[in-house]
């Protein structure tokens, strides 16, 4: 499964973004998949993630109300980020769950200026 990650960019405090996380895969709509983020010197960190069919999202309690996933098509995974704050400034990846199998897209980044 591949997965190519784009929307990154520079904002300023307060701004939005939209990340998108696109796959050739048919079958990707059949896969939980999420976002992590990740500083330079600090681990990878869970943003969010959506399950199949996007029945359920789920949000690391610090980005609740912020930022918002979902699936626009049966190939694609979106990430709304408003109200963005320096701290957000991170790469972010998007990650896909098939069996045991992980993949990770190549990270897009995100730049918040204060």
């Amino acid at each position: 499964v591949q997965l190519q990650a784009s929307g990154g960019g520079f904002v300023q405090a307060g701004g939005s973004l939209k990340l998108s996380c696109a796959s050739s895969e048919r079958t990707f709509s059949s896969y939980p998949v999420g976002w992590f983020r990740q500083v330079p010197g600090k681990e990878r960190e869970f943003v969010g993630a959506i399950t199949w069919r996007g029945m359920n999202t789920y949000y690391a309690d610090s980005l609740m109300g912020r930022f918002t996933i979902s699936r626009d098509s049966k190939s694609s995974l979106t990430l709304q980020m408003n109200s963005l704050k320096p701290e957000d400034t991170a790469v972010y990846y998007c990650k896909a769950v098939a069996g045991t199998n992980i993949y990770w897209g190549q990270g897009t980044l995100v730049t918040v200026s204060s």
